[in-house]
């Protein structure tokens, strides 16, 4: 196995950047985006491909509908209309979203058509119920500056949102369809040669102008990167979608350029070996066979009334376990794409025996195939009806990778900074025009419009923040590129607590709890500008604002009051704070006498293990200092 540096590829990237738009409006409707999981409609559909105006079928959409997912759709009548279940035609493009999109296009120096036609770009997934999704090219070109390197961009686009997956039930693919139809712009880059360290950079500085704009919604999901990654001898583009943090990025373009050029030597590897595979006598029915088997995943298969395949591959023994590089296989490529078709995965011959199939499933399986050491197998589990399509995909790939290399793929994002296959690369059968909106037009006016409201620069903006609230330059910065300066402004517009105090809250209390394992999306912005509205009329104090904080994101409490409760957290007065800071005293003499006005350290420990969250530590130690020397100068 090779040690893998990406420093001899020529790794080139390109960026995708769709962000959503805050106009607290749908793009084609009035609706507004309401985040909920309550649904009074329910509704299901079967989405078919269709073709193009040139009579063609789209190869992403040919393959999604292979699967043959039935989708339920959820919605709530105060987030979606029949707009977004495709009962009725859209209606008139929301004009606020045109004069944002228009003002980003202009802050990018990019070149804004004076017609813009909206196309359908086909979608089967499920995440349009219309089986397409709505998009128009804004403007080409322009650029923008990263240090001393300029990253030209390809084009802007405007268009709807995608509908929320709500999770799969076998063959059932469930979507909520309060997200279907939120305006966003899709920014796309050139490509650009760079080492994955600069990528995160390059990413937030586009991301930084969007936000100056102080028209983008922030939050988790309101921005998504796709990453398009290719290497010098690849000759191919891989695009990979779903990047939700930037910290992922880094991972993903170094993953993708190592899985890239672990294909190229596999397939290197599969030129020099003479491996066939022939579709009549390579696979065969291995149920019977298998009904003995001690696996548990096979007997699970059976239970379901699944079949069990074996597949042959002639002299391919050691191909499918070969590991260029750590995680790089053919074997999980062949296991990614067979996931895709909702089959839990595929044993191959490299990695048993093991998970239960012992050395005699093995010798049955070889003597029913009739092959030796020196082929290669498959063992696949899967419904009678999409066996012959699974196992047809797995021999296409298996001969594109030797034929070709890298096969064109759309691939997915991991938590973990790895890729999926998730599709087939779209084609260009898969855009044509929009039939229920007519061209639209854009005037002079407009125009000169978005070049006056093009945002101050990202340095202007911190400056900004410094001046009007009186914050450091790193919690400046900390506060603009957070989830949470919208916020911020509402609540140093609604009360007089300290700036400084609520942006230390906002970017580094609540993000310490989430790195704790706690959940910040339990914790909603109400509840949020209400603490700070209690720390202002002196129900709680500053200390208390991070266990309030801690009981809600744990899942304990949902909001202030009931936190509050939970955690016994409530105001002590003065007369009362007094009589405990005294008891203290009393109960440590011992401590005052040897250790003098020092002994204030040991006794705020034990006063704020009873008093933490209902009295400032300020207001604490100035008591207990104030009884330690009456104490001393009695004595």
């Amino acid at each position: 196995m090779s040690e893998f540096s990406t420093d001899e590829l020529g790794v080139k990237v390109g960026l995708e950047i769709h962000q959503q738009l805050a106009t607290n409006k749908k793009l084609f409707c009035n609706c507004t985006p309401i985040d909920t999981d309550e649904y009074s409609i329910r509704f299901q559909r079967k989405l078919r491909a269709a073709k193009s105006e040139l009579g063609e079928y789209d190869p992403a959409a040919l393959f999604e509908k292979s699967k043959s997912k039935t989708i339920m759709y959820f919605a709530n009548s105060e987030s979606s209309c029949l707009v977004e279940q495709d009962e009725e035609p859209p209606h008139e493009l929301d004009e606020d979203t045109k004069k944002i999109s228009l003002v980003i296009a202009s802050a990018l120096q990019s070149d804004i058509f004076r017609e813009i036609y909206p196309m359908r770009k086909t979608v089967v997934d499920g995440s349009n119920t219309t089986g397409f999704q709505r998009t128009m090219l804004i403007s080409q070109g322009g650029s923008f500056n990263v240090d001393d390197k300029k990253i030209g961009i390809q084009s802007i686009c405007l268009e709807e949102d995608a509908a929320k997956i709500l999770g799969e039930e076998g063959s059932i693919k469930k979507y909520g369809l309060e997200r279907l139809g939120i305006p966003l712009v899709e920014i796309a880059t050139d490509p650009f040669e760079v080492k994955p360290h600069e990528i995160k950079k390059i990413a937030l500085s586009l991301g930084r102008i969007l936000r100056s704009t102080k028209k983008v919604k922030r939050g988790l999901g309101s921005i998504r990167q796709d990453v398009n990654v290719s290497i010098k001898d690849g000759n191919v583009v891989i695009e990979v979608k779903g990047v939700q943090q930037l910290d992922q990025l880094e991972k993903v373009v170094e993953y993708e350029a190592k899985r890239q050029h672990g294909l190229l030597k596999i397939s290197k590897k599969l030129q020099d070996v003479d491996w066939t595979h022939d579709d009549n006598k390579d696979r065969k029915d291995m149920t019977e066979l298998f009904k003995k088997c001690k696996s548990k995943i096979v007997q699970n298969a059976i239970k379901k009334n699944q079949k069990i395949f074996g597949i042959s591959f002639k002299n391919m023994a050691g191909m499918f376990g070969y590991s260029p590089y750590e995680g790089i296989r053919l074997g999980k490529e062949v296991a990614e794409l067979v996931r895709f078709f909702g089959i839990g995965g595929v044993f191959h011959s490299d990695e048993l025996p093991n998970y239960g199939v012992e050395n005699e499933d093995i010798d049955d399986l070889k003597r029913t195939l009739e092959i030796n050491d020196n082929d290669g197998f498959l063992i696949l589990a899967a419904p009678e009806e999409k066996m012959n399509i699974v196992i047809d995909q797995i021999v296409l790939r298996i001969e594109y990778i030797r034929n070709e290399g890298i096969p064109i793929d759309t691939r997915l994002a991991t938590q973990s900074g790895e890729t999926k296959f998730l599709r087939p690369r779209p084609g260009a059968a898969r855009m044509y025009p929009e039939t229920d909106i007519p061209p639209i037009m854009i005037s002079k006016n407009e125009l000169d419009d978005a070049i006056r409201n093009i945002p101050k620069s990202w340095d202007d903006s911190i400056k900004e923040l410094q001046t009007k609230y009186q914050l450091n330059l790193q919690l400046s910065e900390q506060l603009f590129d957070s989830n949470y300066f919208e916020l911020f402004e509402n609540v140093i517009e609604k009360t007089k607590v300290n700036p400084t105090f609520v942006a230390s809250v906002l970017c580094s209390t609540i993000t310490n709890l989430e790195r704790n394992g706690l959940d910040s999306k339990l914790l909603k912005n109400e509840e949020i500008t209400k603490t700070f509205q209690f720390l202002e009329e002196g129900k709680i104090t500053k200390e208390s604002v991070e266990i309030i904080f801690q009981n809600i994101m744990n899942g304990k409490s949902q909001t202030i009051e009931e936190a509050m409760n939970n955690t016994s957290i409530e105001a002590v007065d003065e007369s009362e704070l007094e009589k405990i800071c005294q008891q203290i005293i009393e109960n440590n003499q011992e401590i005052i006498k040897n250790q003098k006005e020092r002994a204030i350290r040991p006794l705020m420990g034990i006063a704020m293990k009873e008093l933490r969250g209902k009295a400032s530590g300020e207001t604490i130690n100035k008591l207990l200092l104030k009884n330690i020397k009456n104490k001393l100068e009695n004595k």
